[in-house]
């Protein structure tokens, strides 16, 4: 049961690199590529608030949380709004991303920083298996970060625009939403997401430059396996990538636990090339 808590938690993380993909995609059609690196930067802002500046935990993850939505937002104004072609979009996040790494490179080096979490790291003993508060942490953000996020999306008017821009970007501007406006929101909303969430990705991953690369990937996985644009999906995405690298790295072996995960990604993909919560719709011309 540890490894099942171990690759819950794991899968977790992935889960929130994936929800912020999906928030940008349905705001622009488009990925951040940048989105993990974010991430790394919101653990690597707690670590400096907590450990280095020793402030209490609620105002490290205020401070993470606006001075990297500040760094989104400057990367929406460079990076997005200039592009024409949506396809560039792609190569434009990912040189933001490699920038943001090699920044980080630059001020903390290469050598991974613990992270401290701030309910305390005493091993807690849960149906049979050895598990941490954050990782128990991590998987319940996960789950109401979902929930709260599906419940705005159809209860709320910025919501229902942005809902809206994702089924028809012309028909919503034609009905006055201001899209450049709503896909800016959308996308510094991520940037404060990324780094509160510092708080608890951190203390699982530590603080380490490479950590955006390697999340960036699972965190493209868990959306594909998902379904893009489904926020429901990136739990089960999540839940399955997570668990699959875990098992398999104690059952096959640590070096075998990608090739597993992109194995399971082949085949669902092959049985629903749309993602496991994303249903194809037809439009009548």
């Amino acid at each position: 049961m540890t490894i099942i808590w171990s690759g819950m938690a794991i899968g977790a993380v992935y889960a929130l690199v994936a929800i912020g993909y999906n928030i940008v995609f349905i705001s622009q059609k488009t990925f951040n590529f940048a989105q993990a690196s974010l991430m790394m930067l919101g653990a690597f802002i707690t670590y400096v608030g907590i450990v280095v500046m020793q402030l209490p935990w609620w105002l490290v993850g205020i401070m993470a949380a606006i001075i990297v939505g500040l760094i989104a937002a400057l990367e929406e104004r460079i990076a997005i709004r200039p592009v024409k072609d949506m396809h560039n979009l792609l190569v434009t996040t990912l040189g933001a991303s490699i920038i943001l790494q090699g920044v980080a490179q630059l001020i903390w080096g290469g050598e991974p920083y613990r992270v401290p979490f701030f309910a305390g790291d005493q091993v807690i003993s849960l149906f049979g298996g050895n598990v941490y508060p954050v990782e128990l942490v991590l998987v319940a953000v996960v789950i109401l970060l979902v929930i709260g996020l599906n419940q705005f999306s159809k209860h709320s008017l910025i919501g229902i625009a942005l809902m809206g821009m994702s089924e028809d970007r012309e028909a919503a501007q034609l009905r006055g939403v201001d899209v450049r406006r709503f896909a800016f929101l959308a996308f510094a909303f991520t940037g404060v997401l990324a780094g509160f969430l510092g708080l608890f990705v951190g203390p699982k991953t530590y603080a380490v430059a490479t950590l955006g690369a390697s999340l960036a990937l699972k965190g493209f996985v868990v959306l594909a396996i998902g379904g893009f644009g489904s926020l429901t999906g990136t739990l089960a995405g999540g839940l399955i990538v997570g668990l699959t690298e875990a098992l398999a790295s104690r059952y096959i072996g640590a070096d075998f636990a990608n090739l597993s995960v992109f194995l399971i990604l082949v085949v669902i993909l092959m049985a629903k090339p749309s993602g496991l919560f994303n249903r194809q719709k037809e439009r009548t011309v």
